[in-house]
């Protein structure tokens, strides 16, 4: 093995040695989301049908006067889709820092990225 060869790796663990701990976990959650199939959030667009997988930051329900709806912000390491059930309270497993995959259509609210009523599989991870 030559010098060059080795350099990757120690660049790579240099890096790994000055990376915090949230930076870690993004790269994993990134890896991650890559080896299951998954789109990165950070690269969806508005319109795609796209299967994003990540872990769940926050749920939150809000009790709207005309439709009640459960928020979930879902982060793969590169940036959060909102996830965002009509008409529900609670969802069984829905919780924060549950791994799942979801699929939808995205769509933007207040500049956000968001998937209404998403179909969606909780990960064993």
């Amino acid at each position: 093995m030559t010098i060059d060869e080795r350099r990757p790796s120690l660049r790579r663990f240099l890096r790994r040695l000055a990376a915090t701990e949230a930076e870690l976990d993004a790269e994993r959650l990134q890896r991650e989301s890559a080896e299951c199939g998954a789109t990165l959030a950070g690269h969806c667009r508005r319109g795609e049908i796209v299967s994003v997988s990540g872990r769940l930051r926050t749920v939150v329900y809000c009790p709207r006067t005309n439709l009640p709806t459960l928020e979930a912000d879902l982060y793969d390491g590169s940036d959060v889709v909102t996830l965002i059930w009509l008409g529900r309270r609670r969802i069984a497993g829905i919780e924060p820092g549950r791994q799942l995959t979801a699929r939808g259509r995205i769509a933007l609210r207040d500049e956000r990225k968001v998937i209404y009523n998403p179909h969606y599989e909780l990960e064993t991870r």
